[in-house]
């Protein structure tokens, strides 16, 4: 790699904190991963990119904006074919030691040595969110709001025009039968219209979820702004819809906002209530279209667990996907045999962990992995087998 690159990297990092905005070690990392992700072919995708993982209030847009332009503006031009081609398979990681320089005052608080050698930020992807400290928290707020993703697609019940599909269009066809006698007319196809999946999240914020909360709800204040079509509810005691709460351009406004409709925070857990007026009230109204439901809760249940089941079977047949997020399942010996966790699990496609940085982003890589189309498969005891079989508690012991 050239010297040009990593300096103007550098530069750009340090002028973003000269102008107050927050980037430590991990967002300089991040900055590397999203240029490995969109290059410089576009500046505007460069743009976009970048903002996206240094930007978190809207106060920071035109601090952001004012710095990209001093750096990366339209004056340079844009690199031939084969040079932006070489320039986007370069290794950048290598440009993360000089990046960490940038940031000397974080020095004595993290190790210069554990900066510069990558590792503050793959330690941060495992850390416990209860664990964090107020930087680290900080610094995890930021990766999740900059996590690049893109969504799972289903086709449409709507169909468009297409040189070649599945099924020929006879009203296109018809209508070109209008030129000269015996003119042979080519036949018209037409394909589904691909969308996004909506996905629904139901998140337990009861007393026993309170360390992992804040992160949870991050994470789905970065779904909203990544899918456009997110339903969020959260429950103890109750169910409250959070949708319009978390429509918040900033993720603290959203969690304010959140925080005053909520009226049963860190209070007792009863699920199958809580699925009960979900299916009861909302189902219908936020399901269609094949919606993809979050559950994050670590399953711990006081109400009835023959309530639970029946409620979760009814939420199973009603989604394309029931994914259940669980934050204690990544710690070693994990065994999904608390009481709700026993009720539910017959009726859920996925367990996942969700309990660090590193467990979110293996749920965005499921998220984007899911096919179109359900497989014949009987769903009953999916999670299940998928834990025995794939050796999920062992792989993160």
């Amino acid at each position: 790699m050239t010297t040009a690159l990593p300096a103007n990297l550098v530069g750009f990092v340090r002028a973003l904190r000269a102008e107050g905005l927050r980037v430590g070690p991990a967002t300089a990392a991040a900055v590397v991963e999203a240029i490995e992700a969109v290059g410089f072919d576009d500046r505007e995708d460069l743009r976009a990119a970048l903002r996206a993982v240094t930007v978190v209030r809207p106060a920071e847009l035109p601090v952001f904006e004012r710095v990209f332009e001093r750096f990366f503006g339209a004056g340079e031009r844009s690199p031939a074919p084969e040079a932006s081609a070489t320039r986007r398979a370069e290794p950048l990681r290598g440009v993360v030691p000089v990046l960490a320089e940038a940031a000397p005052e974080l020095d004595d608080e993290l190790g210069l040595e554990e900066v510069r050698g990558g590792s503050y930020a793959e330690r941060l992807a495992t850390r416990d969110f209860g664990d964090l400290g107020p930087a680290e928290a900080e610094e995890v707020r930021r990766l999740i709001a900059g996590m690049l993703w893109r969504p799972a697609d289903t086709p449409s019940r709507r169909w468009r025009p297409a040189r070649a599909g599945a099924r020929p269009d006879l009203r296109r066809t018809l209508r070109r039968l209008t030129g000269p006698e015996g003119d042979l007319v080519p036949l018209a196809w037409r394909v589904r219209r691909i969308r996004r999946r909506p996905l629904v999240v139901l998140a337990d914020v009861s007393g026993s979820m309170e360390r992992y909360t804040e992160m949870i709800l991050h994470f789905v204040h970065a779904a909203q702004g990544r899918l456009g079509r997110v339903e969020a509810f959260v429950f103890a005691t109750r169910l409250t819809r959070i949708t319009r709460q978390m429509r918040r351009r900033s993720p603290a406004e959203a969690l304010a906002a959140a925080a005053t409709v909520v009226e049963d925070w860190s209070g007792g857990t009863r699920i199958g209530e809580a699925f009960a007026a979900f299916n009861r009230h909302w189902s219908r109204r936020v399901t269609r279209g094949g919606a993809i439901v979050l559950v994050v809760s670590d399953g711990w249940d006081t109400g009835d667990p023959d309530l639970l089941a029946v409620e979760a079977g009814r939420l199973a047949r009603s989604v394309h996907r029931v994914i259940w997020l669980n934050p204690l399942a990544g710690r070693p010996g994990f065994s999904p045999e608390t009481r709700g966790m026993r009720a539910v699990l017959p009726h859920v496609d996925h367990l996942l962990a969700a309990g660090t940085l590193g467990d979110l982003r293996e749920v965005v890589a499921l998220l984007e992995s899911i096919p179109a189309r359900r497989a014949a498969s009987d769903r009953t005891g999916a999670a299940r087998r998928r834990w025995e079989v794939e050796g999920y508690h062992r792989s993160h012991a």
